[in-house]
């Protein structure tokens, strides 16, 4: 008996072990670099493009487009909107917020697992009802948790709260990711107003020089996605020819 059941064990590891699935499993850092890249590229362009609308000087559009750079970059990294799948929550700030309410949580469920196990036990029984294991099915899983308070209290922290342990670096690693992401895109749309004194010339070059650039980035945003890289392109320079053309026009608009 024992014998199958290592026969099984092993049978279902050279399965994993064969099988790749594929999803998207690009690292959080990866994430934090289109996050970045994404807002550096369009928010910089836009602005550009407005004040160039405006009829100002390249030395005036530089000025304000780095001064919107490093703040853009201290906004994404510290207080600006993370949008990986959660909208409005900011980055550093709310990553230290979430790892607080974690280990808060986590007391709460060490304490309950303890005092009141037999409604812990039974939450776990409704958790694994709703998938569809009947009751003689999961009686088992019920009882080898309760023989293993650690791993017990992991799978109500997870399947009960939906919470992941956080790693206490990653608010720091991510924030610093975002903000030289940012500074890094937000960099080429004000390219050309180094090299060019008139703005409406440099406002040219930097819209073709930003458009390729959001192509490429799309392109490659898409393949680490899974999005189709080619439509995932034209969406990201649409989002920022969209963008730019309305500062200049509405720029233009109150200019005359």
């Amino acid at each position: 008996m024992a014998a199958n059941g290592h026969s099984d064990l092993e049978k279902q590891r050279l399965l994993l072990h064969d099988h790749e699935e594929k999803h998207f499993t690009s690292s959080e850092v990866v994430r934090d670099i289109i996050i970045g890249v994404s807002d550096g590229l369009t928010v910089p362009f836009a602005l550009a493009a407005g004040l160039s609308g405006a009829d100002v000087s390249s030395s005036i559009i530089l000025i304000a487009g780095v001064a919107e750079v490093a703040a853009g970059a201290i906004s994404m990294g510290l207080g600006g909107i993370y949008n990986a799948g959660v909208p409005c929550e900011c980055r550093y700030l709310a990553a230290k917020s979430e790892a607080d309410h974690y280990y808060r949580e986590l007391k709460r469920e060490q304490e309950e697992v303890i005092s009141v196990p037999d409604i812990e036990a039974a939450e776990i029984a409704e958790i694994l009802a709703q998938y569809g294991v009947e009751p003689h099915e999961y009686d088992p899983v019920v009882n080898a948790l309760r023989r293993n308070p650690k791993a017990w209290v992991d799978f109500m922290m997870k399947f009960e709260l939906g919470l992941e342990k956080p790693d206490p670096m990653r608010a720091l690693q991510s924030a610093a990711t975002i903000a030289l992401s940012y500074v890094l895109g937000g960099m080429v749309p004000l390219m050309p107003y180094v090299a060019i004194p008139i703005a409406d010339k440099a406002v040219l070059a930097s819209v073709g020089i930003t458009l390729a650039a959001l192509l490429v980035f799309g392109f490659v945003k898409g393949h680490f996605t899974g999005d189709r890289p080619f439509r995932s392109a034209l969406q990201t320079a649409l989002i920022g020819a969209i963008a730019s053309a309305a500062a200049y026009s509405i720029a233009k608009l109150f200019r005359t």
